[in-house]
């Protein structure tokens, strides 16, 4: 598991390992206080460093988290995103790795207008260069799963929250233990080939289809309408409902692709 010391990994290394799978950590962090597992401290863009671990660690699967959260340049969101993803595929099939599975985004389709429960055949609408840089880590994922016959699952996450914060992650919302659910589903799930889901709850009030997920195993448990009367209406509700980015695809984080002196 890579950028397993993130705010997903944190979630996601003791879940799985509580269902059973056994983890090894990658993270450019130094391993956490309380996991006792195989732990290396590395930058998953370094294709050497990448191959080193798979040189001493025979694995089955690679959960894919590592990746810079926020908006950044063209050129870092690729390395961030893309070259990472590449890294740890070449080393899948030099090793022979048959399962990969990919910690994408919903900025992926985020300048999709929100109308209808957007499926996963929606062409990719990216809202920002992180966006960018998830859907060409997923082109990658494709090729590979084209090419060399890997099973490789993208997941869409909405927002990772322990709770709603507003009125959009009432309908994006994706639970703690719906995560650690929607992993261990794409990790296990028999021979999905390429697939992409959406990584939401079973929200009333989703935007997005579950039906891929629920395809390969993925059965979401929890609804953020159970929280709907703590999250308040605010000015930005209509803005942040107008494209399935949010507050992504608004003008306020537009910044030129490239970084100048």
């Amino acid at each position: 598991m890579t950028g397993a010391a993130g705010s997903i990994g944190q979630v996601l290394l003791p879940g799985l390992i509580d269902r059973g799978h056994e983890v090894v950590g990658l993270d450019r962090v130094p391993q956490p206080e309380g996991h006792e597992g195989p732990w290396y401290t590395l930058d998953a863009a370094d294709p050497d460093a990448v191959a080193a671990v798979f040189d001493e660690e025979p694995v089955d699967g690679v959960v894919h988290l590592a990746g810079h959260p926020g908006e950044a340049s063209l050129p870092d969101s690729l390395t961030s995103h893309v070259v990472t993803t590449a890294a740890l595929l070449d080393a899948l099939v030099e090793h022979h790795v048959p399962r990969f599975v990919y910690a994408s985004s919903n900025h992926a389709v985020g300048r999709t207008p929100h109308r209808d429960l957007l499926t996963v055949g929606t062409r990719p609408r990216p809202d920002t260069f992180y966006g960018v840089g998830k859907v060409a880590a997923e082109a990658v994922m494709s090729l590979y799963a084209d090419r060399y016959g890997i099973d490789a699952v993208s997941c869409r996450i909405g927002s990772f929250l322990p709770q709603p914060e507003s009125v959009r992650t009432l309908s994006t919302w994706l639970s703690h233990d719906d995560c650690v659910r929607m992993f261990d589903a794409a990790l296990t799930a028999p021979a999905p080939g390429y697939a992409v889901l959406y990584g939401i709850s079973a929200n009333t009030r989703a935007w997005w289809d579950l039906e891929p997920g629920r395809a390969l195993g993925y059965a979401p448990q929890d609804d953020a309408e159970d929280f709907a009367d703590r999250v308040a209406s605010s000015p930005e509700d209509e803005t942040e409902a107008a494209h399935v980015g949010g507050p992504f695809a608004t003008e306020g984080i537009h910044r030129p692709a490239l970084d100048r002196a």
